[in-house]
């Protein structure tokens, strides 16, 4: 069992370390690592290149979850007792890729997109629930950060509450919530102090 994680781990991080932000600040003719928050993904991408950037990082970071999750479910080990937990751990995979690249000096996103990725393809009623409490929150605060930490709040608990006694799959999903709350640790300070960037918020190309 242990050699199954640690190769969906490392299958997922090999998908995960595909930046697809960095790729579109490059095809802009811009490194998006020197520009506004400094990570390569969708909130960035949307405040320094605009929306179309910003839906092209979000569709690129997603997907390169959800590709490796269904090979894992249904090519790599299908029909197997923990049909649920393998594609888990390809997923965390996924975004410790995202979020550490190994060519990009392991600085790299903060793993919400591929989060969602994860979600859709474990259950797509979860990645329901967590786009419409994303939106609410986001909406009613305008804070993208705090819209993304209650989603990763909403994994753990949606695993708690449909798979009751799991506690492999639930401390699987709590690792996700413990890595978007690292990742996003300096947002979460900003939010204390009241200084952190509300929707709207631009970022200026010197040229």
């Amino acid at each position: 069992m242990l050699i199954k994680i640690l190769i969906c781990l490392v299958f997922g991080y090999c998908f995960g370390c595909f930046s697809t932000g960095y790729v579109v600040g490059k095809v802009n003719n811009i490194d998006i690592r020197n520009y506004g928050s400094g990570n390569p993904g969708t909130t960035n991408a949307l405040r320094t290149l605009g929306w179309k950037a910003g839906l092209i990082t979000l569709l690129g970071d997603a997907f390169k979850a959800i590709i490796p999750l269904l090979l894992v479910r249904f090519l790599i080990y299908p029909n197997n007792a923990y049909d649920q937990l393998l594609p888990l751990y390809a997923g965390l995979g996924v975004v410790l890729g995202h979020n550490f690249p190994f060519w990009l000096n392991f600085k790299g996103g903060k793993g919400i997109a591929a989060t969602g990725g994860v979600m859709l393809a474990f259950d797509w009623r979860l990645a329901l629930a967590a786009m419409c409490l994303f939106l609410l929150v986001t909406v009613v605060t305008r804070y993208v950060s705090l819209g993304s930490l209650m989603i990763s709040i909403l994994f753990p608990s949606w695993i708690f509450i449909l798979f009751p006694g799991n506690v492999h799959m639930f401390l699987v999903g709590i690792a996700f919530t413990l890595s978007a709350f690292f990742k996003h640790r300096s947002n979460v300070q900003r939010l204390i102090n009241g200084t952190e960037n509300k929707i709207g918020h631009k970022v200026k190309i010197e040229k």
